[in-house]
């Protein structure tokens, strides 16, 4: 395996991570005050994570598990992951609520608002709530695509240019998931973009991490538990928060309208994917 291979498979792999800082400039185009515009963003970013879950990541999941432990087991492992991480992310939002509420929790939401920001403070936390368990769903789901990435790469850098190139394009809508709600909550496109940032930037971490550490040690059981988990996570989030937060800023039709848009652009770009 030469320098150079590792090298290609490394920036194809980051290229790839940080389309998500490209998603999530996106989000910056609109007024802030555009609450129509806010509510088809969360229902664009509901539509982008059900469908990926549900088609897409669940899928991968019970072949892989259905593969490693056989039809019957596999497909209670993945079924039983699944609902765990709903489970682990309905913990995590257990204790978020009781931190931003506490004496010593930062204002930077309050603030926001008395700069323009729309609706009341209490939206704007459940925004900001909403944007970081995304920014947490996205990075997590990232990991495994760097090892997928980097390793097609090694394998065969035409294949690993195109999973790379379908990976990015799909990366787009995840970063406007991440980076709006955050935006709209704290009025501020750095925390917007940084934390888009970080959630893409989990790409070449996992391939890093896998090549270096984690390779000899990830067996297919474990992989496939992963995205089960993570396509858990993702349906969760949609429908505890995202959806929701699209009906109050707006419209119910403009909230669906964002929903069937996001599934398509997904559903697209994972046509893409497959025709590579």
């Amino acid at each position: 395996m030469s320098e150079n291979s590792v090298l290609l498979a490394a920036c194809l792999t980051l290229f790839a991570g940080l389309t998500t800082t490209l998603g999530g400039a996106v989000a910056f185009y609109a007024k802030r005050a555009n609450t129509k515009f806010l509510a088809i963003a969360l229902g664009f970013s509901a539509g982008v994570m059900i469908y990926v879950s549900m088609l897409e990541i669940m899928s991968k999941a019970k072949n892989i598990l259905i593969e490693a432990m056989g039809e019957k087991a596999g497909n209670w492992a993945a079924v039983l992951a699944f609902f765990g991480g709903m489970l682990f992310i309905a913990v995590i939002d257990k204790f978020i609520p009781s931190f931003e509420e506490s004496p010593g929790a930062p204002q930077t939401i309050p603030q926001a608002k008395e700069r323009g920001t729309t609706g009341a403070s209490s939206y704007n936390r459940k925004l900001l709530r909403m944007g970081l368990f995304t920014a947490l769903a996205v990075g997590i789901h990232n990991f495994p695509e760097g090892l997928i990435t980097f390793f097609s790469t090694l394998q065969n850098p035409v294949m690993g240019l195109s999973i790379a190139a379908a990976i990015a394009i799909h990366n787009i809508p995840e970063g406007i998931a991440v980076a709006a709600p955050i935006y709209y909550a704290t009025g501020s496109r750095r925390q917007a973009f940084l934390w888009a940032f970080l959630s893409g930037i989990a790409e070449p971490i996992g391939a890093l991490a896998g090549y270096l550490v984690l390779a000899p040690f990830l067996s297919s059981t474990v992989y496939g538990v992963i995205f089960a988990a993570v396509a858990g996570i993702m349906v969760y989030i949609s429908f505890d928060q995202l959806l929701p937060a699209a009906r109050e800023y707006g419209d119910h039709h403009l909230s669906v309208l964002g929903l069937i848009g996001g599934m398509a652009i997904m559903a697209l770009s994972l046509l893409l994917f497959m025709k590579c």
